[in-house]
């Protein structure tokens, strides 16, 4: 037997019926002061600094890949050994 049912409310109507909180106010007050805190720290760095502070790890990754490709590559060629030379 298979038995199905169809309900069509809100989100806001099915959360009041199941008895869960209404978090919107928290999640607003959060926000705002997440945004706040963002607004004083972008303030406050200049942009070579923000750039050093979110992408150090990507940037580094980058350049020891490009290095690993030119390492690998000047191998394949029968150039030299050492890429620092």
């Amino acid at each position: 037997m298979k038995v199905s049912i169809d309900i069509d409310c809100t989100p806001d109507e099915a959360r009041t019926f199941l008895g869960l909180p209404d978090v919107k106010p928290m999640q607003d007050a959060l926000m705002l002061q997440l945004q706040k805190r963002l607004e004083a720290n972008i303030q406050a760095m200049d942009p070579e600094t923000m750039l050093k502070t979110w992408l150090p790890a990507s940037i580094q990754g980058f350049e020891q890949f490009q290095k690993l490709i030119w390492s690998q590559m000047t191998t394949a060629m029968g150039g030299n050994k050492d890429p620092k030379k």
